[in-house]
């Protein structure tokens, strides 16, 4: 694939309104969207699109190329808060409302599991991280004895709906989940006579 700078001032410019196409469509309706659909909203033609990206995995990645520099950051500044509990409920927080404003990227970063691409390698990285960072919380008895990092998953793909909600509701309840969800994964006191 050729690189941005490696393009003359045309074809840049095709690449970036393929790219902007994209992020609107992928955030608005989820990966369903086809690569027609893609071209047409960029106000390109078919083969300008599989130029620049010769499949659809090449497109999404470059897609959410941001999506996931973002979430990386998040994840890791979970993991160096010296307070395990605290880093935990922050990137639970953040990443329910940073994926409420994205259909298409909860889509990408749960269904992509073919080794090689950018962001079935970036979920594999992040969730062992997550994993480190739940260990951290739950020998500092704050997480759930029981969580395991697919229960981490499983709110992700829940929140996949707030994304449906009208854009002026959307953050509110966003951090509303979150609250929720944290409120699942934290230990609760342990019942008279139990262990």
């Amino acid at each position: 694939m050729d690189l941005p700078q490696n393009l003359r001032s045309d074809a840049r410019e095709n690449r970036d309104r393929v790219l902007a196409a994209a992020r609107e469509l992928f955030a608005e309706h989820g990966l369903d969207v086809g690569m027609r659909e893609v071209a047409r909203r960029a106000g390109v033609g078919p083969a300008t699109l599989y130029r620049r990206f010769p499949t659809r995995q090449a497109l999404v990645d470059e897609a959410f190329a941001v999506e996931l520099g973002v979430c990386r950051a998040i994840v890791l500044d979970g993991v160096a808060d010296p307070d395990p509990w605290s880093g935990f409920v922050s990137v639970v927080e953040r990443l329910t409302v940073m994926n409420a404003a994205n259909r298409g990227f909860v889509d990408a970063f749960m269904a992509t599991d073919r080794p090689g691409t950018a962001i079935a390698e970036h979920r594999r990285s992040l969730l062992a991280h997550l994993a480190h960072l739940a260990q951290r919380a739950r020998a500092q008895g704050r997480l759930r004895q029981d969580f395991v990092i697919q229960d981490l998953v499983l709110v992700l793909l829940a929140g996949r709906a707030l994304a449906t909600i009208d854009a002026a509701d959307r953050d509110a309840a966003a951090r509303r989940f979150a609250v929720l969800a944290v409120d699942a994964f934290r230990r609760g006191p342990v019942p008279h006579g139990a262990r």
